[in-house]
């Protein structure tokens, strides 16, 4: 299927790797010039130049910045220019017992995870509105659904940019622009690949095995009853990035791999 996001620009916070990443080489390959962003200035250049590699033809560059550094959003505000197609992907993640979760650690998670996307939006969305084209896409997660007792301060998180998107998405009413958000599930991201082949480790434990028992332990009622792979929730990123997703405006659609049980 034809995208149409040819000579569209997209910008993804948090694309050196893992969903975001994912998202990057899906818009590429459909025509669109990506602007990637990570806090390290090494492992940005290295996003960059892999997908240069890989996309000879396309546009792609990158712009660091740490979205829990003010300053470091400014300028990183500063250098942007219009975009067409915003991803709302940066983000952090802990398990940590509620009693345990300091002051600091509340702010910190609201700040990166919730406050990221919306200076994003309020600087971006109104140029969306005066071009009469603009895609807004939040990665959330189901787990701003249905809240992990292990992870509250996340799904709270995650509850926040569900209510962000929604109530932004009232802003664009009769306009070309639309704002939706991916309710996706557990993923095998880089960090998360990380903290298996780790555990594997010390378990003596193939990966796949640990994989899966930590599927049954966690998401035993997974309908995918498996990771879901960064790339599958790109796929659903990408169409909702595209004009031909005019209609689905204002809404949270699933990729969870079958985790939630409301409709």
């Amino acid at each position: 299927m034809d995208l149409k996001v040819e000579s569209k620009k997209a910008f993804i916070s948090g694309s050196t790797q893992g969903i975001g990443f994912a998202i990057a080489r899906q818009l590429l390959d459909e025509g669109a010039e990506v602007v990637l962003n990570g806090r390290e200035e090494k492992k940005l250049k290295r996003a960059v130049e892999k997908l240069t590699q890989e996309y000879p033809q396309s546009t792609v560059t990158g712009i660091a910045a740490d979205f829990s550094d003010g300053e470091e959003v400014n300028a990183l505000l500063s250098e942007l220019g219009d975009i067409d197609i915003l991803v709302n992907n940066v983000g952090v993640f802990e398990l940590k017992a509620f009693g345990e979760i300091a002051d600091s650690d509340w702010m910190n998670m609201f700040n990166i995870n919730v406050m990221s996307s919306v200076r994003l939006c309020r600087h971006l969305l109104p140029g969306m509105l005066e071009r009469n084209f603009g895609r807004i896409v939040f990665i959330a997660s189901e787990s701003g659904v249905n809240v992990p007792a292990n992870m509250i301060h996340y799904g709270m998180s995650k509850a926040a940019m569900l209510a962000i998107s929604n109530g932004l998405s009232k802003l664009t009413k009769g306009k070309n622009i639309t704002v939706n958000s991916i309710l996706g599930g557990p993923t095998y991201s880089d960090g998360v690949a990380a903290a298996v082949e780790q555990i594997a480790g010390t378990q003596n434990l193939s990966v796949e095995q640990m994989k899966a028992g930590i599927i049954q332990q966690t998401n035993p009622d997974s309908l995918l009853q498996r990771f879901i792979d960064p790339s599958e929730i790109a796929s659903l990123a990408a169409y909702l990035a595209s004009p031909l997703s005019i209609a689905t405006n204002g809404a949270s659609l699933r990729a969870d791999g079958g985790v939630l049980r409301q409709i």
